[in-house]
């Protein structure tokens, strides 16, 4: 993996719309973090957390939830780009997710990014970039999300 992207003022992150970024390390995507977060969101659908019946399903084993790939965001994205020097940044959101092929379990994932926009909003600046996802040996990305955050410098 190549080191982060280091952006350290709203000048840097404006200087970095359209600079492709990444990708991080590879993420294995295993049956206990499946079972973990089923667990968390109370989502328990038998595609995710039966392998014997999920086998036999459309998939050929069990698949990860879509929101458990959108919630590796804050695990992957730092690894390909970081602000640093700021006074508080927080996640504002996401414009779109889409979910383009499934994570079969045992998956091998990982996140570039292209930072889209920054623009100024509340005092601070409001970057928004997006995340792709994919999965080692994949045709089609896992995940596509358009991530907005905010940082106050």
């Amino acid at each position: 993996m190549a080191e982060p992207r280091i952006f350290t003022s709203a000048e840097e992150l404006s200087a970095g719309v359209g600079e492709p970024l990444g990708p991080s390390d590879w993420l294995e995507v295993d049956q206990k973090r499946i079972d973990l977060f089923a667990d968390a969101t109370g989502d328990h659908q038998w595609i995710h957390v039966d392998p014997e019946r999920a086998a036999d399903g459309p998939f050929g084993s069990t698949i990860a939830h879509g929101y458990l790939t959108l919630s590796l965001l804050p695990s992957l994205v730092p690894q390909i780009m970081r602000v640093e020097g700021m006074r508080m940044g927080i996640n504002y959101g996401v414009d779109k997710v889409r979910f383009p092929a499934p994570v079969p379990v045992g998956s091998l994932l990982r996140a570039t990014a292209l930072i889209t926009s920054v623009t100024e909003a509340g005092g601070g600046v409001q970057v928004a970039a997006t995340v792709t996802v994919e999965r080692r040996g994949g045709e089609k990305p896992v995940c596509v999300a358009q991530s907005v955050s905010r940082y106050f410098f």
